[in-house]
């Protein structure tokens, strides 16, 4: 399966959320509200979630394989810094 579009939306440069993205896979599924997330050693992904009865979220789907959610979190942050790129470029 593989990264075929990326949707960069709601850039936020304060704060620790920078962005929501919607992914589609193979050009036949898609994933919405997947979240840019600025951590203590840089950006990572965070699969869209849900808060349960106990208070806590839960992850609606996520990435089987470590190598899976490696190579859409490369192309998910390639997509958020093009973004960036040309939001400087646009100023």
């Amino acid at each position: 399966m593989k990264v075929t579009d990326v949707r960069i939306r709601n850039v936020n440069t304060e704060g620790k959320l920078k962005a929501y993205v919607t992914v589609t896979f193979d050009d036949c599924f898609v994933l919405h509200n997947v979240k840019i997330i600025e951590g203590k050693t840089g950006l990572f992904i965070a699969m869209p979630s849900r808060k349960v009865r106990s208070g806590e979220n839960k992850d609606v789907g996520h990435p089987i394989s470590p190598e899976f959610r490696a190579e859409m979190q490369r192309d998910i942050l390639a997509a958020y810094e093009k973004t960036l790129e040309a939001e400087k470029g646009e100023i």
